[in-house]
């Protein structure tokens, strides 16, 4: 999808062609929409498709025409069950516009639009990345949190767990929480270069410095959700040992319980004679009477002894 906008005293209007002071939003875009905007902008095709790689790591790059950051920003993905990512965003800075670029829909995206970004400044190429990044640490943090309910909601059935489904629920997390730490670094390095290679006014370095901040928070943020996983997956990989354990061995005392019936009821059925006992009217219920009470007295020990 292709979305052009005309920037005229900060504000935006919605256009079908690109002149000057234009932004261009490419969400998964076509082949045809790449070549379109390759053509009148003069990038080339295979720099505009690598921003569209989701491998791609955040990094700066210097062209003839044009200054590329790619930055990650978060995702997340709703199924059965969420799944967080983090994806490339693609920003180029060119003497006339600015063209981003992104392999999926994104609310940093939709606060620009819904002007929900009123300190967006789209005519300060110097900002304008350290704005982007600062928005989708925002979207970082609020991930984190929600990352960090899920694992206090989780940690209250720890004492139930008896599968592995909540505990690859967990993995899950776990693996999210990795790519936010991975990215968040990168788009921290990003910023590292921005500051050692432009001239940047106090006021820009503050706002640099304050992204820099939510950034280290959102960093340190991760590490400690992983901490907290990493010991709530330990916990809970021995809780569902004990839960199975538990199981085996109540299980297996109940056998050797219904065992000790069977077994009588096995001697007395072999074809001996049993004398008296095997015509008295009254053997077949003082044979099954004995082996109830032998069963509740067994029943009795392996209670005393935690075993049932």
């Amino acid at each position: 999808m292709k979305q052009i906008y005309q920037i005229i005293n900060h504000e935006r209007k919605k256009t079908n062609t690109i002149s000057e002071n234009y932004w261009i939003h490419l969400t998964n875009p076509t082949d045809e929409e790449i070549k379109d905007v390759c053509n009148v902008t003069g990038i080339e095709e295979r720099i505009l498709r690598k921003t569209l790689d989701k491998s791609e790591l955040p990094h700066i790059e210097f062209f003839e025409n044009a200054l590329l950051y790619v930055i990650n920003i978060p995702y997340v993905f709703t199924s059965s069950k969420k799944k967080y990512r983090a994806l490339p965003f693609g920003i180029f800075l060119l003497e006339n516009g600015i063209i981003t670029t992104s392999l999926l829909p994104h609310p940093v995206v939709e606060d620009i639009l819904n002007d929900k970004f009123n300190d967006l400044d789209f005519t300060n190429q110097d900002t304008f990345p350290i704005q982007i990044i600062g928005k989708s640490v925002e979207y970082y943090l609020k991930y984190l949190n929600e990352i960090q309910d899920d694992i206090r909601l989780k940690e209250k059935d720890l004492l139930k767990a008896s599968s592995n489904k909540d505990l690859e629920h967990l993995l899950s997390l776990q693996k999210s929480l990795l790519y936010f730490t991975t990215s968040l670094q990168g788009n921290r390095a990003v910023l590292e270069k921005i500051e050692n290679n432009s001239k940047l006014s106090s006021k820009e370095i503050d706002l640099l410095r304050d992204v820099q901040i939510e950034i280290r928070q959102g960093i340190e943020m991760a590490n400690i959700c992983r901490e907290i996983l990493e010991n709530t997956m330990n916990t809970y990989s021995s809780i569902i040992s004990n839960n199975l354990n538990d199981i085996m061995k109540f299980l297996t005392s109940i056998t050797l319980v219904i065992s000790v019936p069977t077994m009588i009821a096995s001697f007395l059925g072999m074809n001996v004679s049993l004398g008296s006992f095997g015509t008295d009217p009254y053997s077949f219920i003082v044979m099954v009477g004995f082996s109830f009470a032998l069963a509740i007295i067994l029943v009795i020990v392996l209670k005393k002894k935690n075993l049932l």
